[in-house]
């Protein structure tokens, strides 16, 4: 499943090709409180319909109202890409529905063969980034090897955008965690792929959309060597599975590499792989091992709402606070609950 962003370019290259005309919004800029970041995407078309989000709702209202009364002419009078600025005054701004006086600005670009979209959609699939530099004066864009996203830069004659592949999951092993994070993780935007040799695993797979592969795991690793925009979670509760696919992973790009087991299974995991793999400090350090935030999880879908939590607190780039990971809130859990004279406390005081 395409992250949100991805799906209003597909949608925009669909709509076109059927001949709706649409127009492709972007958030250029915005100042003070905004409810929908800078890059976000949506786009309209000739009947009003929208896909994607600028603000939450009132920005895209009066864009349908206009195009409903006027035509497309009414939000693109040119033919060319416009830049819109909405919430200048306070009374806009409550009108609109930004926060606290907050001004967003977009770019407005009918969508044609000069946008490109097809051959950024293949680059995407490819998993390469690409920045589109959009000429607001000719409507005409240009395509470039860039990173995968940035904050989109808006001058008097160009937008500059960047676009990256989207988020990827591994998991090892295909039982019912992975299930649940299979059935989790596409509604963010995820790309999912199980991996599992074992066949009485695979014949009990249920999600015909989720594939899964029979290689090896560290044969599937090499082959799809993971980037920065994957993340690789070992589930099988095999240890010849599980070690393959963390050997090769914890030497790729991938953002996130985690495996489940207890405290006791995942240090003596580190263990092994530090002794009989020859993997050092720096690579044992980024595994994330019993995956997962403290969350109190027991069943299946919740230790995989833990693992999927720190997984796109990862992608996000967001540093947890100390304990917030299963190894530490567990400790901190069990020092709560230590009585002076070094007895368990039952749980609730009772």
């Amino acid at each position: 499943m395409d992250d949100l962003d991805t799906q209003v370019l597909r949608t925009a290259l669909a709509w076109h090709a059927a001949g709706d005309a649409p127009v492709l919004v972007t958030v250029a800029r915005t100042w003070g409180s905004a409810p929908r970041p800078p890059g976000s995407l949506m786009v309209i078309d000739r009947r009003g319909r929208t896909w994607g989000s600028v603000s939450g709702g009132c920005i895209e209202d009066d864009l349908v109202a206009r195009v409903r009364e006027g035509g497309l002419a009414a939000v693109c009078a040119r033919g060319l890409p416009e830049v819109q600025r909405y919430g200048i005054s306070a009374e806009e701004a409550h009108r609109f529905g930004l926060p606290c006086g907050g001004t967003i600005e977009l770019v407005l670009e009918p969508v044609g063969p000069r946008s490109r979209l097809a051959e950024l959609l293949e680059a995407l699939d490819a998993r390469r980034s690409v920045e589109r530099r959009l000429d607001l004066a000719r409507g005409e864009v240009s395509l470039h090897e860039g990173r995968r996203d940035g904050v989109p830069v808006l001058g008097e004659a160009m937008l500059t955008t960047w676009h990256g592949p989207h988020a990827r999951l591994l998991l090892i092993g295909a039982g019912d965690i992975a299930d649940f994070l299979a059935r989790m993780a596409p509604a963010l935007g995820f790309e999912v792929l199980v991996c599992d040799p074992r066949e009485e695993r695979r014949a009990a797979w249920v999600l015909p959309d989720v594939p899964v592969s029979a290689e090896m795991p560290d044969d599937l690793i090499l082959r799809l060597r993971p980037d920065r925009r994957t993340a690789v979670v070992a589930l099988s509760h095999d240890p010849k599975l599980d070690d393959l696919a963390l050997i090769d992973a914890l030497q790729s790009e991938a953002f996130y590499v985690g495996a489940i087991g207890s405290r006791r299974n995942s240090e003596t995991r580190r263990a092994r792989l530090r002794e009989h793999f020859d993997l050092g400090d720096a690579e044992l350090d980024r595994l994330h091992g019993p995956a997962g935030l403290y969350i109190g999880s027991r069943t299946p879908a919740e230790i995989a709402l833990s693992i999927l939590a720190e997984v796109v607190a990862a992608k996000n780039g967001v540093a947890l606070q100390r304990g917030a990971d299963v190894a530490g809130g567990k400790a901190q859990a069990e020092a709560g609950r230590s009585t002076p004279d070094g007895l368990t406390a039952p749980v609730c005081g009772l």
